[in-house]
């Protein structure tokens, strides 16, 4: 007997050392994601302080063809990494963009959305990128908004908000020329603002941004799995069908999907 119970502690030693995140989401039955809220159309608070949006369908998704129910902790964009680092979260579906900075810090899926970088402006004010190297820049904090506006306008001031709702009243207020991000938020944001016909989006773009959900480095099994789910999205066809339900002809955002998922 002793022999046996030796046997199966060893065993179940040995599972626990093998064990990884995903192991750990399937036995918790919970998959935590973290996302950015407030950022339509990829997510939004709702009056009943439920979530919805691009990001919010993609988490959704992905915790169905897991088998396991969803979680979502609203994060502020300075602490998305942190917060996957420290295990707060499981994965990032968080309007996160894939970059060779970030890759440093953790795993960064396929691309499920493709879009350009470009300013919110004052009609007619900045025709062109150069006429932005000494304007007042706003950005969310921690966002590639923000890493990018300083490296290509080192001159600009840069001002950070906690998100582009409160990037675009500084807009309108006059405390900042331009809330720099990605085209999609930004005709999110100008659809919303009670001027709006006093505004733009910018016709040059700063980068092209591909949107990735983010794990923890070294959760091979995990990322392999996000992955294998994407590109069967796409296969599906509900990557589309998600695409369309906030970026299509009949939204207040609409947006040509010019990209495919794909490995």
């Amino acid at each position: 007997m002793l022999r046996i119970f030796i046997a199966s502690l060893l065993s179940a030693i040995s599972l626990m050392a093998h064990a990884d995140l995903l192991d750990t989401i399937k036995t918790r039955g919970v998959l935590v994601v973290g996302i950015l809220p407030d950022n339509p159309p990829f997510a939004r608070r709702n009056d009943n302080q439920t979530f919805s949006g691009y990001d919010i369908d993609y988490a959704s998704l992905i915790a169905k063809k897991m088998g396991v129910k969803l979680q979502v902790l609203d994060l502020d964009p300075s602490q998305r990494i942190p917060s996957l680092k420290a295990g707060k979260v499981d994965i990032l579906v968080a309007a996160f963009t894939k970059t060779l900075e970030r890759e440093r810090e953790v795993s960064c899926s396929l691309g499920y959305f493709v879009a350009a970088q470009k300013a919110l402006i004052r009609k007619g004010r900045y025709p062109t990128s150069d006429s932005l190297a000494n304007a007042r820049l706003g950005a969310s904090k921690g966002t590639t908004g923000e890493s990018i506006s300083r490296k290509l306008y080192p001159n600009a001031s840069m001002t950070t908000f906690a998100d582009i709702p409160e990037a675009t009243r500084a807009l309108d207020q006059g405390t900042i020329d331009a809330v720099m991000n990605d085209e999609p938020t930004l005709a999110a944001a100008l659809n919303k603002m009670p001027n709006r016909s006093q505004y733009e989006i910018s016709n040059f773009s700063n980068a092209t941004e591909i949107l990735a959900i983010a794990t923890k480095l070294g959760e091979k099994r995990l990322m392999n799995t996000v992955n294998e789910l994407l590109i069967e999205s796409e296969k599906t066809g509900e990557a589309e069908q998600i695409f369309n339900r906030w970026f299509g002809p009949q939204t207040s955002t609409p947006f040509p999907r010019t990209f495919r998922i794909q490995g």
